[in-house]
Protein backbone atom coordinates (compact mmCIF):
# COMPACT_ATOMS: atom_id res chain seq x y z
CA UNK A 1 0.00 0.00 0.00
CA UNK A 2 1.76 3.08 -0.79
CA UNK A 3 1.88 6.03 1.55
CA UNK A 4 -1.02 8.27 -0.62
CA UNK A 5 -3.78 5.21 -0.14
CA UNK A 6 -2.80 4.77 3.47
CA UNK A 7 -3.32 8.36 4.31
CA UNK A 8 -6.56 8.16 2.37
CA UNK A 9 -7.79 5.28 4.21
CA UNK A 10 -6.42 7.05 7.57
CA UNK A 11 -8.67 10.46 6.57
CA UNK A 12 -12.02 8.06 5.91
CA UNK A 13 -11.66 6.90 9.37
CA UNK A 14 -11.25 9.64 11.18
CA UNK A 15 -14.79 10.89 9.03
CA UNK A 16 -16.34 8.19 9.91
CA UNK A 17 -15.90 8.56 13.88
CA UNK A 18 -16.21 11.91 13.45
CA UNK A 19 -20.00 11.30 11.37
CA UNK A 20 -20.69 8.54 14.19
CA UNK A 21 -19.87 10.92 17.33
CA UNK A 22 -22.18 13.59 15.82
CA UNK A 23 -25.06 11.11 15.05
CA UNK A 24 -24.92 10.26 18.50
CA UNK A 25 -24.84 13.55 19.96
CA UNK A 26 -28.21 13.86 17.72
CA UNK A 27 -29.49 10.71 19.24
CA UNK A 28 -29.07 12.24 22.54
CA UNK A 29 -29.83 15.60 22.20
CA UNK A 30 -33.38 13.93 20.33
CA UNK A 31 -33.85 11.31 23.17
CA UNK A 32 -33.68 14.13 25.86
CA UNK A 33 -36.39 16.26 23.79
CA UNK A 34 -38.53 13.35 23.26
CA UNK A 35 -38.35 12.17 27.16
CA UNK A 36 -40.57 15.41 27.51
CA UNK A 37 -43.25 14.79 25.75
CA UNK A 38 -45.68 12.46 26.25
CA UNK A 39 -47.31 9.58 24.43
CA UNK A 40 -50.14 11.85 23.68
CA UNK A 41 -48.17 14.73 22.01
CA UNK A 42 -48.43 17.04 25.30
CA UNK A 43 -45.17 18.06 26.81
CA UNK A 44 -44.39 16.64 30.33
CA UNK A 45 -43.85 19.20 32.57
CA UNK A 46 -40.14 19.54 33.95
CA UNK A 47 -39.65 18.04 36.65
CA UNK A 48 -39.08 20.15 40.37
CA UNK A 49 -35.86 21.66 41.29
CA UNK A 50 -33.96 20.27 44.07
CA UNK A 51 -35.10 21.71 47.62
CA UNK A 52 -33.06 24.39 49.10
CA UNK A 53 -32.49 23.65 52.67
CA UNK A 54 -30.98 26.74 54.98
CA UNK A 55 -29.04 25.47 57.43
CA UNK A 56 -29.03 27.55 60.65
CA UNK A 57 -26.63 26.87 63.67
CA UNK A 58 -29.35 27.41 66.54
CA UNK A 59 -29.68 30.31 68.97
CA UNK A 60 -30.98 30.34 72.10
CA UNK A 61 -31.77 34.05 71.39
CA UNK A 62 -35.52 34.05 69.77
CA UNK A 63 -34.45 37.06 67.55
CA UNK A 64 -32.49 34.31 65.48
CA UNK A 65 -34.74 32.35 64.71
CA UNK A 66 -37.16 35.06 63.82
CA UNK A 67 -34.21 36.75 61.85
CA UNK A 68 -33.78 33.34 59.80
CA UNK A 69 -37.58 32.56 59.18
CA UNK A 70 -37.63 36.07 57.57
CA UNK A 71 -34.57 35.49 55.39
CA UNK A 72 -36.45 32.19 54.29
CA UNK A 73 -39.14 34.35 53.04
CA UNK A 74 -36.51 36.84 51.08
CA UNK A 75 -35.13 34.18 49.26
CA UNK A 76 -38.78 32.57 48.73
CA UNK A 77 -39.65 36.52 47.22
CA UNK A 78 -36.48 36.06 44.80
CA UNK A 79 -37.12 32.51 43.71
CA UNK A 80 -40.59 32.34 43.68
CA UNK A 81 -41.99 28.49 43.02
CA UNK A 82 -38.38 27.20 44.54
CA UNK A 83 -38.92 24.63 47.42
CA UNK A 84 -37.34 26.25 50.76
CA UNK A 85 -36.81 24.74 53.95
CA UNK A 86 -35.21 25.60 57.11
CA UNK A 87 -32.99 22.88 59.50
CA UNK A 88 -30.64 24.14 62.36
CA UNK A 89 -27.55 22.39 63.56
CA UNK A 90 -28.92 22.79 67.33
CA UNK A 91 -30.65 24.30 69.64
CA UNK A 92 -33.67 24.88 67.77
CA UNK A 93 -36.96 23.46 65.45
CA UNK A 94 -36.90 22.36 62.98
CA UNK A 95 -33.45 20.45 63.53
CA UNK A 96 -31.96 19.07 60.38
CA UNK A 97 -32.23 15.97 60.13
CA UNK A 98 -36.09 16.10 61.08
CA UNK A 99 -36.09 18.82 58.03
CA UNK A 100 -34.27 15.99 55.92
CA UNK A 101 -36.54 13.17 57.19
CA UNK A 102 -39.87 15.33 55.76
CA UNK A 103 -38.16 15.68 52.71
CA UNK A 104 -37.80 11.71 51.78
CA UNK A 105 -35.46 10.70 48.84
CA UNK A 106 -35.79 14.01 46.99
CA UNK A 107 -33.08 16.36 46.01
CA UNK A 108 -31.91 19.19 47.52
CA UNK A 109 -29.67 21.47 48.43
CA UNK A 110 -28.18 22.00 52.12
CA UNK A 111 -27.06 26.08 52.32
CA UNK A 112 -25.06 26.54 55.39
CA UNK A 113 -25.84 29.96 56.67
CA UNK A 114 -22.35 30.04 58.23
CA UNK A 115 -19.95 33.05 57.07
CA UNK A 116 -16.59 30.69 56.74
CA UNK A 117 -15.12 26.93 56.40
CA UNK A 118 -15.34 24.97 59.61
CA UNK A 119 -16.09 21.76 61.70
CA UNK A 120 -19.95 22.21 60.68
CA UNK A 121 -19.80 23.10 57.21
CA UNK A 122 -17.09 20.19 56.49
CA UNK A 123 -18.63 17.51 59.44
CA UNK A 124 -21.56 18.05 61.05
CA UNK A 125 -23.93 18.75 58.35
CA UNK A 126 -22.55 16.62 56.01
CA UNK A 127 -22.60 13.52 58.06
CA UNK A 128 -26.66 14.79 58.90
CA UNK A 129 -26.76 14.68 54.83
CA UNK A 130 -25.48 10.87 54.86
CA UNK A 131 -27.89 9.87 57.29
CA UNK A 132 -30.66 10.98 55.68
CA UNK A 133 -32.19 9.88 52.26
CA UNK A 134 -31.84 12.71 50.80
CA UNK A 135 -29.88 13.17 47.57
CA UNK A 136 -27.99 15.49 48.74
CA UNK A 137 -25.23 18.65 47.93
CA UNK A 138 -23.83 20.66 50.34
CA UNK A 139 -23.21 24.23 49.31
CA UNK A 140 -20.22 26.25 50.00
CA UNK A 141 -20.70 28.89 53.44
CA UNK A 142 -21.71 32.07 52.54
CA UNK A 143 -18.06 33.83 53.22
CA UNK A 144 -16.08 35.50 51.71
CA UNK A 145 -17.91 36.68 49.06
CA UNK A 146 -18.53 40.26 47.75
CA UNK A 147 -22.81 40.00 48.63
CA UNK A 148 -21.32 39.37 51.94
CA UNK A 149 -18.96 42.30 51.87
CA UNK A 150 -22.55 44.63 50.54
CA UNK A 151 -24.25 43.30 53.56
CA UNK A 152 -21.55 43.96 55.89
CA UNK A 153 -20.66 47.78 54.60
CA UNK A 154 -24.77 48.44 54.36
CA UNK A 155 -25.03 47.20 58.40
CA UNK A 156 -21.71 49.31 58.84
CA UNK A 157 -23.37 52.73 57.28
CA UNK A 158 -26.89 52.35 58.71
CA UNK A 159 -24.67 52.54 62.37
CA UNK A 160 -23.23 55.93 61.32
CA UNK A 161 -20.02 54.89 59.46
CA UNK A 162 -19.82 58.06 56.37
CA UNK A 163 -18.90 57.04 53.29
CA UNK A 164 -17.47 60.06 52.87
CA UNK A 165 -14.48 60.91 55.20
CA UNK A 166 -11.71 63.85 55.28
CA UNK A 167 -7.81 62.35 55.61
CA UNK A 168 -7.52 63.05 59.04
CA UNK A 169 -10.89 61.08 60.17
CA UNK A 170 -9.44 58.16 57.69
CA UNK A 171 -6.19 58.36 58.90
CA UNK A 172 -7.73 57.60 62.89
CA UNK A 173 -10.28 55.23 61.79
CA UNK A 174 -10.29 51.18 61.46
CA UNK A 175 -13.03 48.50 61.52
CA UNK A 176 -12.94 45.22 63.42
CA UNK A 177 -14.62 42.59 61.76
CA UNK A 178 -16.24 40.49 64.92
CA UNK A 179 -16.94 36.67 63.93
CA UNK A 180 -17.39 33.96 66.04
CA UNK A 181 -14.35 32.00 65.79
CA UNK A 182 -13.05 28.47 65.18
CA UNK A 183 -10.17 26.05 65.79
CA UNK A 184 -10.14 25.45 62.17
CA UNK A 185 -7.76 27.35 60.22
CA UNK A 186 -9.40 27.47 56.84
CA UNK A 187 -12.25 29.47 58.73
CA UNK A 188 -9.76 31.94 59.70
CA UNK A 189 -8.35 32.33 56.76
CA UNK A 190 -11.85 32.88 54.85
CA UNK A 191 -12.64 35.48 58.23
CA UNK A 192 -9.47 37.31 56.80
CA UNK A 193 -10.56 37.28 53.21
CA UNK A 194 -13.53 38.95 54.43
CA UNK A 195 -11.63 41.38 56.45
CA UNK A 196 -9.35 42.25 53.30
CA UNK A 197 -12.43 42.53 51.05
CA UNK A 198 -14.36 44.58 53.22
CA UNK A 199 -10.86 47.49 53.87
CA UNK A 200 -10.93 47.44 49.96
CA UNK A 201 -14.22 49.04 50.07
CA UNK A 202 -13.95 51.04 52.74
CA UNK A 203 -10.56 52.23 52.20
CA UNK A 204 -9.66 51.52 55.91
CA UNK A 205 -7.55 48.65 57.99
CA UNK A 206 -10.44 45.93 58.76
CA UNK A 207 -8.88 43.74 61.65
CA UNK A 208 -10.77 39.75 62.03
CA UNK A 209 -11.66 39.44 65.92
CA UNK A 210 -13.27 36.58 67.30
CA UNK A 211 -16.11 35.94 70.12
CA UNK A 212 -14.61 32.64 71.19
CA UNK A 213 -11.67 29.82 70.45
CA UNK A 214 -9.55 32.32 68.24
CA UNK A 215 -7.63 35.44 68.79
CA UNK A 216 -7.31 38.41 68.80
CA UNK A 217 -10.63 38.95 70.89
CA UNK A 218 -12.84 41.89 69.75
CA UNK A 219 -11.59 43.83 72.80
CA UNK A 220 -8.07 42.96 72.21
CA UNK A 221 -7.95 43.95 68.80
CA UNK A 222 -9.35 47.39 69.21
CA UNK A 223 -7.08 48.26 71.67
CA UNK A 224 -4.11 46.69 69.55
CA UNK A 225 -5.74 49.62 66.86
CA UNK A 226 -5.82 52.26 69.30
CA UNK A 227 -1.85 51.59 70.11
CA UNK A 228 -1.49 52.53 66.20
CA UNK A 229 -3.31 55.67 66.01
CA UNK A 230 -6.52 54.19 65.11
CA UNK A 231 -9.13 55.07 67.86
CA UNK A 232 -12.09 55.55 66.11
CA UNK A 233 -12.89 51.80 65.85
CA UNK A 234 -16.06 50.42 64.69
CA UNK A 235 -17.15 46.75 65.08
CA UNK A 236 -18.57 45.16 62.11
CA UNK A 237 -20.54 42.31 62.73
CA UNK A 238 -19.72 39.20 60.93
CA UNK A 239 -22.86 36.91 62.13
CA UNK A 240 -26.25 36.05 60.71
CA UNK A 241 -28.99 36.72 63.19
CA UNK A 242 -28.72 38.53 66.62
CA UNK A 243 -27.32 36.33 69.50
CA UNK A 244 -24.96 36.11 72.63
CA UNK A 245 -22.00 36.25 70.47
CA UNK A 246 -23.30 39.28 68.73
CA UNK A 247 -24.51 41.36 71.22
CA UNK A 248 -21.05 41.14 73.35
CA UNK A 249 -19.19 41.81 70.19
CA UNK A 250 -20.89 45.05 69.87
CA UNK A 251 -20.82 46.03 73.66
CA UNK A 252 -16.57 46.09 72.98
CA UNK A 253 -17.29 49.06 70.29
CA UNK A 254 -15.76 52.15 71.28
CA UNK A 255 -17.48 53.77 68.81
CA UNK A 256 -20.25 52.38 66.78
CA UNK A 257 -21.57 48.89 66.40
CA UNK A 258 -23.27 47.60 63.28
CA UNK A 259 -26.22 44.73 63.45
CA UNK A 260 -26.21 41.36 62.53
CA UNK A 261 -26.80 40.82 58.74
CA UNK A 262 -29.97 39.80 59.31
CA UNK A 263 -32.31 39.52 56.51
CA UNK A 264 -30.47 42.60 54.02
CA UNK A 265 -31.29 41.38 50.57
CA UNK A 266 -27.81 40.39 49.64
CA UNK A 267 -28.36 37.96 51.93
CA UNK A 268 -31.09 35.97 50.21
CA UNK A 269 -29.13 36.92 46.68
CA UNK A 270 -26.00 35.23 48.31
CA UNK A 271 -27.82 32.15 49.39
CA UNK A 272 -29.20 31.78 46.40
CA UNK A 273 -26.00 32.01 44.43
CA UNK A 274 -24.69 29.35 46.90
CA UNK A 275 -27.76 27.14 45.45
CA UNK A 276 -27.03 28.21 42.04
CA UNK A 277 -23.00 27.09 42.38
CA UNK A 278 -23.68 23.70 43.78
CA UNK A 279 -26.49 23.06 41.30
CA UNK A 280 -23.99 23.70 38.80
CA UNK A 281 -21.50 21.10 40.06
CA UNK A 282 -21.79 17.62 38.95
CA UNK A 283 -22.46 14.99 41.50
CA UNK A 284 -22.89 11.72 39.81
CA UNK A 285 -23.90 10.08 43.68
CA UNK A 286 -24.57 11.42 46.84
CA UNK A 287 -21.33 10.15 48.68
CA UNK A 288 -19.12 12.24 45.72
CA UNK A 289 -21.68 15.30 46.07
CA UNK A 290 -21.20 15.19 49.90
CA UNK A 291 -17.01 14.55 49.98
CA UNK A 292 -16.74 17.39 47.68
CA UNK A 293 -18.97 20.18 49.39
Amino acid sequence: MTATTSNTTSQSNADLASTAHLMTRIGDQLASQLSLVSLNGTRRPAPPAPALVLVAHGSRDPRALATVRTLMDRVREQRPGLSVHLGHIELNEPLLPDTLAALGDREAVLVPLLLSRGYHVKRDIPEMAADSAVRARVAAPLGPHPLLVETLHARLVEAGWRTRMDAETRRTSAVVLAAAGSRDPESRVDTGRTAHLLAERLGVPVVPAYATTAAPTVPDAVAALAARGRPRVAVASCFTAPGRFATECAQAAPWIASAPLGTHPAMASLVLHRYDQAMATPAATKERSLATA
